[in-house]
């Protein structure tokens, strides 16, 4: 059994996932009018060639949802007693 730690009232921040390895945003197309969507890729060019391609194929289908993905780590602010573990 593993023992947690309870910090009451703490402060901590969220700010974009930048650590070693972390995804940066990812990016996707869904077609609104069936549904279909591109893959994930952390470029937007190819969900744009996607939709692009889509349209072509089904002439009637011109709305798109723009899907970003970002990430997120929250971290232990100044004055919480486990910010000076985490550095």
């Amino acid at each position: 059994m593993s023992v947690r730690t309870v910090i009451r009232f703490a402060d901590w921040t969220i700010s974009p996932d930048r650590t070693p390895g972390a995804s940066g945003p990812l990016y996707e197309v869904e077609c609104t009018t069936c549904g279909e969507s591109s893959e994930a890729t952390e470029e937007r060019t190819p969900p744009e060639d996607w939709a692009l391609r889509h349209t072509g194929r089904n002439s009637d289908h011109r709305g798109y949802r723009s899907i970003t993905t970002g990430f997120l780590r929250v971290e232990p602010a100044p004055g919480n007693p486990l910010h000076e573990e985490a550095s």
